[in-house]
């Protein structure tokens, strides 16, 4: 805690208003993330794989309506921002409203084009600003993150009693509250392409047309799916245990403080020892191997111990996603180099949008195959399968250590991942 303090007291201004605005960002969407696939399943009575569907098409629609990095670099990052927090805004408001099913596709399809114009200008902006700390700032961002994870869902819970419109409803006034405070106290910041009269394609042909970062993007969509088991998967299964949420608030309450205590010193232990590549490689096979606890025979007790192995996978898919998050922030920025960087980040979240569905409907159909054929494991099979595919897919792209663009590897380190 001591060292992710100093490494926040030692940021710019800006860097440190845009990670109290991931608190915030964070806190505001996981009020409701925690709840909302058991609002749906339970409340609602929509099947499970319709609510892959409704929350996937949030990744999905992301990725769709990508141009949010690339309308950055060309307008500045700090407009596209609060466009963002406005949008976020109003598809919280819109998830409150109604139980009807194009309502509740229309809230996520406007959440996720909200975080298509916040998600990529703030990384780009944070890349711009640290340009010489990346990792660690990206580190000290999914501290942040972490923090919005802990103080979300549990301010959720008295919300939940006044009802889930009335936290739908919270969850507006914070992004609200966000969009205020960034217009007005974020300073400028231009985007790397700010008044250029190139058409838009013109640069997102470029980033198609990087090879590596295409190769790069596309393997790890995979970690995507993963790291939203937290909020799909994980949670369905405590409720099945349980049969309450207490247990889905612990989960994110664990992972919230084991990102806390210990994101800023697995980064730096990681930077020591291994290069970016090879750290990634070697958190996907974490978060993969996170789920092999569920695919165990059912414990037999009571609540607690039957609860705990889904608590371990919660804590080593945290741990998994510690190690790979900052390196991949800052290898996307490393790869854009002096093009547009915002756009390279939306390609990204495209790319990661589609992987995110793909996972989610796996997975969905897979939980429901599972309960069909009496197979219990199946789901986390698959999920842990496609952990070691997309890490060993990353090898081949990182073969001669080509994701280290112009760092020096650490002392010691050959390039075989």
């Amino acid at each position: 805690m001591i060292a992710t303090a100093r490494g926040f007291l030692s940021l710019g201004r800006p860097a440190k208003i845009l990670l109290v605005n991931e608190v915030g960002e964070t806190a505001g969407l996981l009020m409701l993330a925690p709840y909302l696939a058991d609002h749906l399943t339970h409340h609602i009575g929509l099947a499970v794989w319709l609510v892959g569907l409704v929350l996937g098409l949030r990744h999905f629609s992301e990725g769709v309506f990508a141009m949010g990095g690339t309308l950055a670099d060309r307008v500045g990052y700090k407009p596209v921002l609060v466009a963002g927090c406005a949008l976020e805004a109003l598809a919280c408001a819109l998830f409150g409203l109604s139980a009807a099913v194009p309502w509740l596709i229309g809230a996520s399809i406007f959440s996720g084009l909200a975080r298509a114009l916040f998600v990529p200008s703030r990384r780009a902006y944070l890349a711009q600003v640290e340009e010489e700390r990346k990792v660690e700032a990206f580190a000290l961002a999914g501290v942040c993150r972490r923090i919005g994870v802990l103080v979300g869902p549990v301010a959720g819970i008295p919300m939940m009693h006044a009802g889930f419109e009335a936290l739908c409803l919270t969850a507006t006034g914070i992004f609200a509250v966000l969009a205020l405070v960034q217009w007005r106290l974020l300073p400028p910041c231009p985007g790397t392409h700010q008044g250029s009269d190139r058409p838009f394609w013109a640069e997102w042909k470029e980033a198609f047309g990087d090879r590596i970062f295409i190769a790069f993007a596309t393997t790890m969509f995979a970690s995507y799916s993963l790291v939203y088991q937290l909020g799909f998967g994980l949670p369905i299964e405590v409720r099945h245990v349980s049969g309450g949420r207490a247990g889905i608030t612990a989960l994110f309450v664990l992972s919230a403080v084991l990102g806390l205590a210990g994101q800023v010193r697995l980064t730096l232990w990681c930077e020591r020892r291994w290069t970016p590549g090879q750290v990634m490689v070697r958190g996907l096979v974490v978060m993969g191997v996170a789920f092999v606890p569920l695919m165990l025979p059912p414990a037999h007790g009571g609540t607690l111990v039957r609860l705990f192995p889904i608590m371990l996978c919660a804590a080593i898919l945290t741990v998994g996603t510690m190690m790979v998050f900052p390196f991949e922030m800052s290898t996307i920025a490393d790869l854009a180099g002096d093009r547009g960087v915002g756009t390279y980040y939306s390609v990204n979240n495209l790319l990661s949008g589609v992987g995110s569905v793909f996972g989610n409907l796996l997975s969905a159909a897979a939980i429901g195959l599972s309960h069909t054929l009496n197979l219990a494991g199946l789901p986390w099979l698959v999920l842990l399968l496609l952990a070691l595919l997309s890490a060993t897919a990353l090898t081949f792209v990182n073969r001669g250590d080509r994701l280290s663009v112009g760092r020096p590897a650490p002392a010691g380190v050959g390039t075989a991942p």
